[in-house]
């Protein structure tokens, strides 16, 4: 008994450890440094990094927002996006085609977790800020290569 209560105490004393020399980030909604979105999404969205890197390996969380009509056609990712919606609306839908009749409208405080490899697409009818995270390092490859608007600049 006593080794198992000395076994348990250096496991919480480890794991205590662990969380304390974890970077710790805070950022108010008035901190958020918003930029042009990346040349992989459709122009028109901005973007804040809140931790982490989408293109590094490791933990990410990000901020999109984007104005009323923005689309982005069927893509997948090479990892699992994890998105909220934070405020406005996202219609999100599942296929090889944006068909904007076959989505589900997620409003404030919504989520939904795009598995690695599954193709989706997205409409916002209204602006809205959308919160992302995953593991990285992130991509994103749409089906139809003439979607991507690397291939437009």
């Amino acid at each position: 008994m006593r080794t198992f209560a000395l076994a348990m105490a250096i496991v919480a004393f480890t794991f205590m450890n662990a969380i304390a020399a974890d970077d710790h980030v805070m950022v108010l909604s008035d901190q958020l440094k918003w930029g042009a979105g990346p040349p992989s999404l459709p122009k028109g969205g901005q973007l804040a990094v809140i931790s982490g890197d989408p293109s590094k390996e490791g933990l990410y969380v990000i901020r999109l927002k984007v104005p009323a009509g923005y689309k982005v056609p069927a893509h997948q990712h090479p990892q699992d996006e994890n998105v909220t919606v934070i405020s406005g609306q996202l219609k999100f839908g599942m296929g090889d085609k944006a068909d904007e009749s076959n989505t589900t409208a997620l409003k404030t405080g919504a989520f939904v977790k795009a598995s690695k490899g599954m193709t989706h697409f997205v409409f916002a009818p209204e602006e809205t800020i959308i919160q992302i995270h995953g593991m990285g390092p992130q991509g994103i490859s749409y089906v139809n290569a003439a979607d991507d608007p690397r291939k437009s600049n």
